[in-house]
């Protein structure tokens, strides 16, 4: 076999360990290692102090202390070592433990409970008033977290139970729920889009920008469904009795707007802000965030030394998958283009002679489906380099693919019979809610989501225009 055949091997026993459920990080580096050995082997290294020993006369003992040092003098180790160190090293991926620890000391605070009861309250004359409460809560913590299984599940035993409490449907209760909390992949501050900066090259701050107008054009459409479902169809979201909402004076609910939505908005719009024009880079922001989330928590009188572990706990736990799905990463995709399977895939894709639009549907599709075994992580780290060195033939912007990709992803998360946001629900829904409720619920917001995608590929510019007019071309 020739060496880029082997990279095909490589890549597609990768595939199928990772179907059977092996941990993904150390798969990666396994195989790195294994195959890097074979690519990196260089035989008069390995014999050379081996040879010295025998001509120095040494014993066996030494011989075979030489025999296995020789064994192990292979440049794969030097890689392995060198990625993990970059890894490290990176000032983007900083910034992410920082964003997660915002968003961890936020979800234990109780931050979100009274942020959910203020926006019902206030939003009560609304068609579907529940729904658009929970779906803007969701936005709001899922940008706060980015991790989607801690919003879906938070908001799944707090908003979801008042949703079936107040007689609306089971599918579009759990619709709402499931998209809102994918919506912290997209909505900056992003923990994927860092990700895809670090994979990338592109600029993290550009990233946002461009992000900000597809995640609110996303976060609309859910928005817009929910209120004109609720208008044609009321019987999925009956309106609330006067003893169900109460007549809450205009001052009180000020005052409650004041001490629940404003101080969460004002930190998230301030970490972002800052990152945006340039007063501070993404790991400066995100400590901000960090202290900020901190005070919030001191401030509703919710942080105890309990929470604070369980927070850092959980943020060093996440911290530590990235980094190793990126050391494992790095050193697999090293070895795979050392072999010739990235130039091997380039070429065939190349010959193929498809327009852009063709590949960019080719790409989404696979991103589209490999969303069902994988999360978003593996994804961005793993399969999308794939991609990147293919972009500059087709003419496409780093910056507007990582954006589809974004948008293409929440997609993984409400798409059966994987659909990860649909389980979490499940999981800590009331028995009586069926997980084919749940995927049907889920089906609305995820045509919502491919309307996001059409629009953006036919209007470019929403990407474009904020990072043009904040930073130029």
């Amino acid at each position: 076999m020739t060496d880029p055949q082997i990279a095909i091997m490589m890549l597609g026993i990768f595939i199928l360990i990772i179907f059977l459920g092996f941990p993904i990080a150390f798969t990666l580096m396994a195989l790195g290692v294994l195959f890097g050995y074979y690519a990196y082997f260089d035989p008069r290294r390995m014999w050379r102090d081996y040879d010295r020993a025998v001509e120095a006369g040494a014993d066996n003992a030494e011989l075979i202390q030489t025999w296995v040092g020789g064994f192990f003098d292979n440049r794969i180790f030097d890689l392995f070592v060198n990625q993990t160190y970059s890894v490290m090293a990176n000032e983007v991926l900083t910034a992410v433990p920082l964003f997660l620890f915002m968003g961890y000391i936020v979800e234990r605070a109780n931050i979100v409970d009274r942020l959910f009861s203020t926006l019902y309250v206030a939003a009560k004359r609304l068609p579907g008033a529940m729904a658009v409460a929970a779906l803007i809560t969701c936005a709001l913590f899922a940008t706060a977290t980015g991790i989607v299984g801690a919003v879906v599940t938070l908001m799944g035993l707090l908003a979801f139970p008042a949703m079936l409490k107040a007689r609306y449907n089971t599918g579009f209760a759990s619709g709402v729920i499931c998209a809102g909390g994918t919506l912290g992949i997209l909505i900056p501050p992003s923990i994927m889009l860092i990700v895809y900066a670090a994979a990338s090259g592109v600029s993290i701050v550009r990233l946002y920008a461009g992000a900000l107008l597809p995640g609110f054009l996303l976060a609309g459409l859910y928005l817009l469904y929910i209120i004109g479902r609720s208008l044609l169809q009321p019987s999925v979201a009956p309106k609330p009795t006067e003893e169900e909402t109460g007549d809450i004076p205009t001052i009180k609910l000020i005052g409650m707007v004041l001490t629940s939505f404003v101080p969460l908005a004002v930190l998230i719009m301030a970490v972002l802000g800052s990152i945006l024009f340039g007063l501070a880079t993404p790991t400066e922001a995100a400590s901000a965030g960090a202290l900020g989330g901190l005070l919030l928590a001191v401030a509703y009188r919710a942080l105890t030394w309990q929470r604070l572990r369980e927070a850092v706990y959980l943020t060093m736990k996440t911290t530590a998958m990235v980094c190793w799905l990126f050391v494992g990463s790095w050193t697999f995709s090293s070895v795979f283009s050392y072999l010739g399977g990235e130039h091997l895939i380039t070429e065939f894709v190349t010959g193929l002679d498809i327009t852009p639009l063709t590949f960019l549907i080719l790409a989404q599709l696979i991103i589209f489906l490999l969303g069902w075994p994988l999360e978003w992580s593996e994804i961005i780290i793993i399969f999308v380099p794939i991609f990147l060195p293919l972009l500059p033939h087709f003419g496409i912007d780093p910056l507007f693919f990582g954006i589809l990709v974004a948008l293409n992803l929440q997609t993984s998360f409400l798409t059966p019979p994987m659909a990860m946001s649909a389980y979490y629900l499940k999981g800590i829904a009331p028995p009586h809610v069926q997980l084919v409720e749940i995927f049907r619920g889920c089906m609305p917001f995820l045509a919502m989501v491919f309307l996001s995608m059409v629009v953006l590929y036919n209007l470019p510019q929403i990407v474009f225009w904020l990072p043009e007019v904040v930073y130029g071309r």
